[in-house]
């Protein structure tokens, strides 16, 4: 007999409508939040953030396009934390370091271009360099001395951020009166990432090449988790080092390898951020809210490279739409709100897919032998 699996119960289709209902629910939410602190203005305030910087369409289609390019490039970071945090998941270790490494990745990229005038392709490397071995030391000591990679993580966490304020707080890279760092493209031209589609974004200067080099990296990701031996074993070493070390996989070096791979990947979120000159660094009494936004939004994109990208987006979306709120009503806040319950609900992505997962009617196809007619018993 032959078992039809509907549409709905596929696997990769529940995981995107658990995906969708979160986000959903979020904005419902977030929009009875709207209501109760201003009732009357609640769909107008809910408008401004849907509909964010699309309200440029009509006035202005290329101020429409720099607003989008914008958008991109401030998705990047977040997109990449997600893919550092993804791949470690995906080999059974909980990367929560990642904030960590990506501030690592600031002081790296920043100090070089800033301080010592590289091109921005050293710059780029020495932030992949710094993250992947600030991962490495959390997976070093997991390898070897079994301690959580959680608690390791959240102490290099703070330790980075340290060391960031001191090394990025100095008069080699800090303008001291305006307390950030020095524009790399009045300092350093050439540590700036070369331009992409910039015309096309209504001169969007900050426009680089780290909108593709983001989607090379997912696609990356996806094809090594799935496609190659060299993926399967830190998957297996991962969820059964036991086992893996019995099947004669070196379990230490994995775990290493798989730490230092995902730290490498949250550095050059840190590099292809700021090396395109968006932002500057500011002395932080916190780590980067991505390392911890990107736990979500690896989860909310179903813990697929590709997902990853639709849920990145969608997050920093709404984030940047909170800008649009009229602050007579709202506090821009709101939005950042909204994300914290969206973040909240992706805990329940896996119970929202089990109750997609819930057995239904069997179709069988009543036209289908069984195996042994026609056969005669000898």
């Amino acid at each position: 007999m032959e078992e039809k699996v509907s549409f709905t119960k596929r696997p990769g289709v529940q995981t995107l409508l658990a995906s969708v209902l979160c986000a959903i629910l979020g904005i419902i939410i977030g929009f009875i939040i709207l209501w109760f602190m201003n009732a009357e203005h609640a769909a107008e305030g809910m408008s401004a953030i849907l509909v964010n910087f699309f309200k440029y369409k009509a006035a202005s289609p290329t101020a429409l396009m720099k607003y989008m390019g914008s958008f991109f490039v401030k998705s990047v970071p977040v997109i990449l934390c997600a893919e550092a945090i993804l791949f470690a998941y995906k080999a059974g270790l909980f990367n929560i370091g990642a904030a960590g490494q990506y501030t690592v990745g600031i002081i790296a990229s920043l100090y070089t271009s800033i301080a010592l005038g590289w091109n921005w392709f050293f710059c780029l490397i020495a932030a992949v360099i710094a993250g992947g071995v600030w991962g490495l030391i959390a997976g070093f000591f997991k390898a070897y001395f079994n301690v959580n990679e959680v608690i390791a993580g959240i102490m290099l966490n703070w330790i980075g951020l340290y060391i960031c304020n001191i090394v990025l707080g100095g008069p080699a890279c800090m303008n001291q009166s305006k307390s950030e760092t020095y524009d790399i493209s009045e300092v350093n031209p050439s540590g700036i990432l070369p331009g992409f589609m910039q015309e096309f974004f209504g001169g969007n200067q900050y426009m680089s090449i780290a909108i593709p080099l983001t989607i090379v990296v997912a696609i990356v990701i996806l094809v090594v988790l799935n496609k190659t031996t060299f993926g399967y074993e830190l998957k297996a070493t991962g969820h059964n080092k036991d086992a893996a070390k019995y099947a004669g996989m070196n379990a230490k070096k994995n775990i290493m390898l798989t730490l230092a791979i995902s730290g490498a990947i949250a550095g050059l979120a840190a590099g292809l951020y700021y090396l395109t000159g968006i932002e500057h660094f500011k002395i932080a009494s916190s780590v980067p809210g991505m390392g911890f936004t990107g736990i979500a939004v690896a989860f909310l994109g179903g813990l697929h490279p590709i997902g990853t990208i639709v849920a990145g987006l969608f997050v920093e979306y709404i984030t940047l739409g909170g800008q649009y709120l009229n602050t007579n009503y709202y506090n821009p806040q709101v939005a950042d709100l909204m994300i914290a319950i969206i973040i909240y609900l992706c805990g329940f992505v896996l119970f929202f897919k089990s109750i997609l997962s819930k057995p239904g009617k069997v179709k069988v196809n009543a036209n289908a032998k069984p195996d042994n007619a026609g056969k005669k018993e000898v």
